[in-house]
Order: structure tokens, then sequence, then C-alpha cells
């Protein structure tokens, strides 16, 4: 995880990448790979966003308990621009849940990545967790109390 201090706050380190066009660009050494809404009632944010944004929802898949009541959590799928920006993302939830905004950057360990964010500065909140899929996820806030996931294979 390319993470490094920088007057108390995390900084993504960027890199140069080259695009598909062949043009050079910055990009980051490890992308955001999805985000999540968590709300009290997830069929109301459903509804929501999908007038507001025109999202479809996907409700039958499974997700962590940590995340969302069963059933209650709606995945999005990728909706891309005409240059193929775009990340899937979810809504979900339930009465337990505290409402919040969180994205996920993708990291190759979980364990690592909550270490190093852990000796930055930043606190563990969850992790790491296997969802249902087999994606292992954590959650760790940063110096100023920002929550940020973390998710990849291990």
């Amino acid at each position: 995880m390319n993470l490094t201090p920088g007057s108390g706050h995390y900084r993504v380190i960027s890199i140069r990448r080259r695009r598909a066009s062949g043009a050079e660009g910055t990009g980051m050494a490890q992308p955001v790979v999805h985000f999540e809404i968590i709300g009290k009632n997830p069929a109301t944010l459903r509804s929501y966003y999908g007038e507001l944004f025109g999202w479809e929802f996907d409700t039958s898949a499974l997700v962590s308990e940590t995340v969302s009541e069963p059933g209650g959590y709606g995945f999005v799928e990728r909706a891309t621009t005409s240059d193929g920006t775009g990340i899937p993302g979810g809504v979900g939830g339930g009465a337990g849940y505290q409402g919040h905004v969180i994205f996920y950057v993708g990291v190759p360990d979980v364990e690592e990545a909550l270490r190093k964010a852990e000796s930055l500065g930043g606190t563990r909140q969850l992790g790491p967790s296997r969802a249902p899929t087999g994606l292992v996820v954590g959650h760790f806030a940063d110096p100023e109390g920002n929550i940020i996931g973390v998710a990849g294979p291990r």
C-alpha cells in the first residue's frame, strides 16, 4: 500500500502510466475499487439513489452481516462514462447500522495494509474479515477519523 505521511495526513503516491490511447496520465498506485452507502433504511436509500442517478441494484448476492442486514444490500454494477471510468458499489445497512459512506482501496494483503495504516497513525476499525464472496475487507480510521476501506484476496 503506497501511503506516506504528509503533514499529518495520508497522501496517495501517484504513478505515471500509459492510457490505451498512448497518452500518459497520472493514476493511483492502488485504485479505489468499491464504494458503499450504508444507512438505517437501505430500501429507501436504494430508491433515492436509483431515482437520483439512474442506478439499478441487485439485492440477490450475499454480503457480510458486518456490512448490512441479510437481503438488505444492493450492488450497483459498474456504471461507466464514455472513457470507461466508474467503479462498482453498493447500498445497504439496516436498523442497527450506523449511516456512513465509505470507499475501498484494492490491496494485495488486507492485514498488511491495516498494519501499515496503524503504523502511520491510523486506527483499525474492522478486519480483516472474509465476505461470503471470498473477498477480504478491513476498515481503518485515518488520523482525522475518516473511515477508509481496504479490500483484497487475502
